[in-house]
This record gives structure tokens, C-alpha cells and sequence, in this order.
């Protein structure tokens, strides 16, 4: 099968109709280059065939083993029962955690590489049951690939907040389980009637107790919260559910453009931590 199509028919990844996949031009709404060059299927194949709420856990449990093998010493240091298992802070920079210092000092991808880093066994098993219980439910919404980028926006947008407040050094992918919550009350608000308002409330009344929550306990970053949050609404709001529009190469591009910036991300994170 071949990566980029030269030749045939293909939609147009801004407004979904059919075009020439070589057109300059769409013939119904003007964008340029509507077959994206001949990649736009392609994207849209290996968009719609990735597992995200999958890569995510998978992503997640990596990460936390990598910063427990990083520093062992730290990692098996009794620190309570929220702190069994809790990586050091050194492994944990190495690997890109956010803060104050990091965006001061310019190290603008932690904002999505620390979405995937956490501070001890509960912290992680904790946001990776709300992963399991959220994602696929905004996937049946909006789509795999919108799901894609209401989770790195948000997340990155509660750090960038949290960041540019003073918060000095933060973690955990709470923020943009926020923002999957956000997307959920912002579906229900936007479809209306009986099913739309159960979304909403339920949604709505789960983000509140969480958020109480985290007043309650020690170490909650809980500006992070607001702002993925904040984040979800405004993504689910922009990007429309399925019921509005169906799917398009557009919300593909903007998927893979999501998880190639957090790839470059991480890669950026191990290049500054253990460059010579």
C-alpha cells in the first residue's frame, strides 16, 4: 500500500469532499492543496488504526519504570504510603517534568512530556484508572482523533498555566484528565435535552469532586486541574463531536502533529539530560 497517493480522487481535509488528490486548490471551500500532497489518507489510516487510550497507559507505565531504573536508591526511599515507589527528582527532570524553572529556562516540552510522569505507584494507578474510565467515552464522541488532541492540549495547557503562575515543579497527566472531563461537560451542554444534560451533570459533578479533592491532599497541582480543564472545554467546543461534523483529514493531521510534537518532546528532554 502506498504511503502517498499520486493520482485519483481524495477528500478535502477541511471540509471533507472530494477532490483531485493533486488539486491546488478545493473546489468547495478554497483551502490549498486539499489532498495534502497525496498524504492526507494515509494520515488519516494510521490515525484512525492507533489505540490511544492504549499508547497512553502504555506510555505512562514506561515512563514510570524508566524513572524508577534511573535512580533506585531514591525510588525504594520509604516516604509513606502516597509515596511507595516515587521516583527521584533527578530521574524525573531527566525525563521532563515541568515547572517554573523549566519554562523560565525555556524548556517549553516538558509542558507534554510531563503529562506522562508520575510520583509514586498510586499517583500513576490512580490517573491510568481514569484514563481507562474517560477516554474511550470522548472517543465514542468526538472521535480517536480529536480525542488525540483535546488530551495534549489540555494537558499542556494546565502546565503552561500552572508554569507561568510560579508552581515550581509539577507532574502527572491529572491535568489532562481535566480536560477530558471539560470535553464531556462541553459535549452535554452543546447536544442539550435529557442526554445531553445527564453528560453534563455527570461530568460536571465528577471534575467538582476531583477538584475538592484536591484541596484535600498534599502536593496537588491544582492550577494544572483548572486549566486542563479550561483546556478540554475550549478543544471539545473548537473541534465539534461527531454529531456536528463527521471526521475529517484535518482532525488527523492535527492528531499526528500532537503525538510527533510530544515524540520530539521526550526526545528533546533525554538530549538535554544526558547529552554530553
Amino acid at each position: 500500500m502506498e504511503f502517498r497517493k499520486k493520482s485519483g480522487s481524495s477528500l478535502c481535509y477541511a471540509c471533507g469532499k472530494l477532490n483531485r488528490v493533486d488539486a491546488a486548490v478545493c473546489f468547495y471551500c478554497g483551502r490549498r492543496n486539499p489532498g495534502l500532497w497525496g498524504f492526507g489518507a494515509s494520515i488519516g489510516r494510521l490515525v484512525g488504526e492507533f489505540d490511544f487510550t492504549r499508547a497512553v497507559i502504555a506510555v505512562c507505565v514506561v515512563a514510570y519504570v524508566v524513572s524508577l531504573l534511573l535512580d533506585l536508591p531514591a525510588a525504594t526511599r520509604m516516604r509513606g504510603a502516597f509515596g511507595i515507589l516515587s521516583p527521584g527528582t533527578v530521574a524525573l527532570n531527566a525525563l521532563g517534568m515541568t515547572g517554573a524553572y523549566a519554562w523560565a529556562h525555556g524548556a517549553w516540552w516538558t509542558v507534554l512530556t510531563a503529562i506522562y510522569l508520575h510520583g509514586g505507584l498510586l499517583h500513576l494507578l490512580f490517573n491510568l484508572l481514569w484514563v481507562r474510565q474517560l477516554a474511550p467515552e470522548v472517543e465514542d464522541l468526538f472521535g480517536r482523533a480529536r480525542l488525540t488532541v483535546i488530551w495534549s492540549a489540555s494537558g499542556a495547557l494546565g502546565f503552561i498555566i500552572s508554569d507561568v503562575a510560579g508552581v515550581p515543579l509539577s507532574i502527572g497527566a491529572s491535568g489532562a484528565i481535566f480536560g477530558l472531563l471539560g470535553a464531556l461537560v462541553t459535549y452535554g451542554r452543546s447536544r442539550g435535552g435529557t442526554f445531553g444534560v445527564a453528560i453534563m451533570r455527570q461530568y460536571g459533578l465528577w471534575a467538582l469532586i476531583l477538584f475538592v479533592l484536591g484541596f484535600l491532599m498534599p502536593g496537588v497541582n491544582n492550577l494544572a486541574h483548572a486549566g486542563g480543564f479550561a483546556g478540554g472545554c475550549l478543544a471539545g467546543a473548537a473541534l465539534g463531536s461527531r454529531e456536528r461534523r463527521p471526521d475529517r483529514a484535518v482532525d488527523a493531521v492535527l492528531a499526528a502533529a500532537a503525538l510527533l510534537l510530544t515524540a520530539v518532546s521526550f526526545a528533546l528532554a533525554l538530549w538535554t539530560a544526558f547529552a554530553p
